[in-house]
C-alpha cells in the first residue's frame, strides 16, 4: 500500500461511516449505539443537567447525521463528533447566557492575582478519589469552573483552546482551572 493512500487516522467504524453517506438508516443507528453513551457523558460534564445533556446530544447527531458528507477522514469520526458536541454544549451555555469573567479587562492580570499552584503544594498522585464522589463536586462548582475543568481535564483541550471555544483569553482559561482545580480539592475534602 502507498503511504499516501494510508489515512493519517485509522477509523474502526469507517464502513459505517460510509454508508451512512450513502443515507443508510441502519448504519446511522448502529453509529449512533456506538457513541451515544461516551458523547452523552461529555455533554453531561459541560451542561451539568441531564435532560438539557439529552437534547444538546440529540441536537449534536442532527448535525452530525446532516453534514455527514463532509467528513473526509481526516481524523476519526468520534473526534470529529466530539468536536460538534463540544461545540453544540458550549452553545447551549452561551444561550443560558453564561457569562465568564475575563480577568484581564477587570484589572487583574496573570501576575496580579494569587497563583493557587503555588501557595497551596498538594501531592496529585496521591489523591486516590473516587469517580462517583468527583463527579458530585465537579457538579458542586461553578459553571465557568466546571466547563475549563471538563475541557481540559476529561476532553484534552489545552487552554488555547478552551480560549478559543469559549470566546475567552487562554489567562483567563488557565485561571479558571487553577480556581476550580482548587475549588475541587476543597470539596472533595470536605
Amino acid at each position: 500500500m502507498n503511504r499516501l493512500d494510508s489515512k493519517p487516522y485509522p477509523d474502526r467504524h469507517a464502513e459505517l461511516v460510509k454508508r451512512c453517506q450513502q443515507g443508510e438508516r441502519r448504519a446511522q443507528y448502529d453509529l449512533y449505539q456506538q457513541y451515544v453513551k461516551a458523547m452523552y457523558n461529555v455533554c453531561l460534564r459541560i451542561v451539568n443537567h441531564e435532560a438539557e445533556a439529552e437534547d444538546v446530544l440529540q441536537e449534536a447527531f442532527i448535525d452530525a447525521f446532516t453534514h455527514i458528507g463532509s467528513f473526509r477522514g481526516q481524523s476519526t469520526f468520534g473526534a470529529w463528533l466530539k468536536q460538534i458536541v463540544v461545540n453544540r454544549a458550549i452553545n447551549h451555555l452561551r444561550s443560558r447566557r453564561l457569562e465568564f469573567v475575563d480577568l484581564e479587562t477587570n484589572g487583574i492580570g496573570e501576575d496580579d492575582g494569587p497563583d493557587y499552584a503555588d501557595t497551596e503544594p498538594y501531592d496529585e498522585e496521591g489523591v486516590q478519589l473516587e469517580v462517583e464522589r468527583v463527579r458530585r463536586a465537579m457538579c458542586q462548582l461553578p459553571e465557568g469552573y466546571r466547563v475549563v475543568l471538563s475541557l481540559y481535564l476529561f476532553e484534552g483541550y489545552d487552554h488555547e483552546e478552551i480560549g478559543n471555544v469559549l470566546k475567552i483569553s487562554e489567562t483567563t482559561s488557565r485561571t479558571q482551572y487553577l480556581r476550580g482545580k482548587k475549588r475541587l480539592i476543597e470539596l472533595l475534602n470536605d
